[in-house]
């Protein structure tokens, strides 16, 4: 067997765990802090494949080993690997108490609402997107992906960070700062785990399912659910099918450009992405704010016409849903396709403007489909009858990055 286990917030295993032991792996700190059986061989954890390989021999032989880590091992932790590698039933887990749950402790939080995100070893960019999106979050940190560079991401975002740093040693330290603040500091190498929280949004109901909140039983919401002026909103039946070809998700950015009311930036919001909306009036922006306060989501606003406003966000998107742009929506669409990761929806009432859109989008090497939508929806008639009455047709064109492409990282 193989014995993994869980030191909980900087607390020792038991003496008896190690009893018998021939090889025990674990960081440095988690070596030190025990004392190891005199015949026992030691392997420090850097690289895993390795340690993996020592292991491997070590149970190829049926001699035991022990595997020190760092609170539950099962959560963001070795055990998948050792799982994958050893097979599930050899593996004896002895799970200790996790860095979140430490921290939300810390500072007399409930986390059954929480969305836990790693960005070790990991992009941090999938952090920063579920930080803004979600108002509760836990960022179990790595390399160039700390406080620093969290609240680096994260200025312009109305957050608190609260930095847990040493859980369980004599050096624990539990900080509330704001991103600028974060990113303003040297956070050494014992940071745990960095609460992102949004004091603005109120604490949700009491809770059935753990993580990401509930899903929204509908999108594609009315009309009548958003703030618009004179009718100047993209309707649900084009807004169904851009957000089935957006396919926004947790750990996704959006761009809503030239948002008008914003309302496929909110539906974008209510299904988990981080969202940037760019509207070029004062108004629509106010009324961009309002719909997002209204359904209870964040959406980054930012006031400018496109395509020049696009070259101060500094982030790359994963999908681009374009609403408007009169004459200037070739050199938009152009834009946004230079910097989207996966896909660039464009809806369009105008049909000249069609062939150079999809030009735009072909040239920056998307593959690009689209479809004229028209649909007549049932409106009431005297005598307690319907008949139906036709909205006006709207072409919409999207552009897919193939995925080699993406995984190149073409997009930039």
């Amino acid at each position: 067997m193989i014995t993994v286990v869980g030191t909980g917030t900087g607390a020792a295993p038991s003496g008896d765990v190690l009893d018998g032991a021939e090889l025990v792996v674990g960081g440095r700190r988690h070596l030190d802090a025990v004392p190891l059986p005199g015949a026992a061989e030691r392997v420090v954890l850097g690289p895993l494949a390795p340690a993996l390989d020592t292991i491997g021999e070590y149970v190829a032989k049926d001699r035991p080993v022990v595997v020190l880590a760092s609170g539950d091992p099962g959560f963001f932790g070795i055990v998948r690997v050792l799982a994958e590698r050893f097979g599930p039933e050899r593996l004896d887990v002895r799970p200790g108490v996790s860095s979140v749950a430490a921290a939300f402790a810390r500072i007399g939080l409930p986390w059954d609402d929480a969305v836990v995100v790693s960005a070790h070893g990991r992009e941090l960019r999938t952090a920063v997107n579920v930080c803004r999106a979600q108002p509760k979050t836990a960022v179990l940190t790595g390399p160039g992906a700390g406080p620093a560079e969290l609240g680096a991401a994260l200025r312009d975002a109305p957050r608190v960070l609260v930095v847990a740093s040493g859980l369980g040693s004599r050096a624990e330290r539990v900080e509330r700062v704001t991103p600028a603040e974060a990113a303003g500091r040297d956070w050494g190498t014992a940071v745990n785990v960095v609460l992102c929280l949004d004091q603005t949004r109120a604490p949700g109901p009491v809770r059935t399912v753990a993580g990401l909140g509930q899903r929204p039983a509908s999108w594609a919401l009315e009309e009548a659910e958003f703030a618009h002026r004179d009718s100047m909103i993209t309707k649900f039946e084009v807004r169904a099918l851009a957000l089935a070809r957006l396919g926004p998700r947790p750990g996704d950015l959006v761009w809503d450009v030239g948002a008008g009311s914003g309302s496929v930036a909110v539906e974008c919001a209510r299904l988990g992405a981080a969202v940037t909306a760019v509207e070029k009036t004062a108004d629509g922006v106010e009324r961009v704010h309002a719909n997002a306060a209204a359904h209870g989501v964040d959406v980054r606003v930012v006031r400018g016409a496109a395509p020049d406003a696009l070259a101060e966000l500094a982030e790359t998107p994963d999908a681009v849903f374009v609403g408007g742009g009169g004459s200037e929506l070739p050199a938009i669409v152009a834009a946004c396709a230079r910097r989207a990761r996966r896909t660039v929806v464009v809806a369009m009432a105008a049909l000249d403007r069609v062939p150079a859109a999809r030009e735009a989008l072909t040239g920056a090497g998307f593959r690009c489909d689209g479809v004229l939508l028209q649909s007549s929806r049932l409106a009431p008639l005297p005598g307690d009858v319907s008949r139906l009455a036709a909205t006006n047709p709207v072409f919409l064109l999207w552009g897919v990055r193939p995925p080699a492409a993406v995984e190149e990282g073409v997009a930039q």
